[in-house]
């Protein structure tokens, strides 16, 4: 069993940065893509940001130039740093582990933790 662990959330003003962790706990973190996912009032959940064991990175159009996903292979944890924040970034955001193997796709999710973007 994987657990993921989110921090970092809170309340920012417009223009503020705010940094997400996930740390993450039985497994091989090397093995997994990943990403995190946000997930605002009355929408689906989207990507946000991905990022493989080797570093190749994808992003949303909508967070381009303004968020960076990176990876601690040796801490186990991914991280989201988010700057110039909108209100509409205000969202629950979740962390997501991803395996693909050939017999199925394994996924893994925290708890979510919220990011409220407002004067």
């Amino acid at each position: 069993q994987v657990q993921l662990v989110e921090s970092g959330g809170g309340l920012v003003q417009p223009g503020g940065s705010l940094r997400l962790s996930c740390a993450t706990a039985g497994t091989s973190f090397t093995m997994y893509v990943m990403g995190w996912y946000r997930q605002a009032p009355g929408k689906q959940r989207e990507l946000v940001a991905r990022i493989t064991s080797t570093d190749n990175i994808n992003y949303a159009d909508s967070v381009k130039g303004r968020f960076t996903i990176s990876r601690d292979n040796a801490k186990n944890t991914v991280y989201l740093q988010m700057n110039s924040l909108k209100p509409e970034d205000t969202a629950v955001y979740y962390c997501n582990a991803h395996r693909r193997t050939i017999w199925t796709d394994y996924d893994y999710w925290g708890q979510g933790t919220q990011v409220t973007v407002s004067s």
